[in-house]
């Protein structure tokens, strides 16, 4: 099967300010790269021990809450029906609607880069579903399929 071309290589933070309405401490993206025609594109998240979650999670031995992978995968998906879609530029809210296969395979520590690999599974109006595999060093470290709604 052919790759879809490329519609934006790159959408760095400032973008993602611009597109999402998330702030400190639940915008849980750095970047999103790849993003193609066919509505998939990786979110960069680059973890560090500065996150405010290590302070419970768990002090003795960090690691990085499933729960923001997954928001994270939403925000990633997000970011790219907003950016994918022409006249969906401003910004608008992104509801989660559901998470329905969901695993954790590893954890997450503090210094780890983590990739959102997502792809459209469906789309209904202003509804979408994604599948979203979490990566590390190429290793999957949990997956989900979820679903969103963009609204203004």
């Amino acid at each position: 099967m052919e790759e879809a071309s490329v519609r934006f290589e790159v959408v760095d933070i400032n973008e993602i300010l611009k597109t999402l309405p998330h702030r400190y401490p639940m915008l849980l993206i750095d970047r999103v790269i790849n993003i193609r025609t066919d509505y998939s594109g990786i979110g960069i998240k680059n973890v560090t021990f500065n996150e405010p979650c290590f302070l419970g999670h768990f002090p003795e031995r960090p690691v990085y809450p499933g729960v923001m992978m997954i928001e994270a995968m939403a925000q990633t998906a997000g970011v790219i029906g907003i950016k994918s879609v022409e006249g969906t530029e401003k910004p608008r809210a992104v509801y989660f609607l559901t998470i329905d296969k969901c695993k954790f395979r590893k954890p997450v520590m503090p210094g780890n880069t983590v990739e959102y690999h997502m792809r459209s599974i469906g789309r209904r109006k202003t509804m979408w579903w994604f599948h979203g595999e979490a990566k590390v060093d190429g290793a999957v470290v949990a997956e989900a399929d979820v679903g969103a709604m963009l609204t203004d």
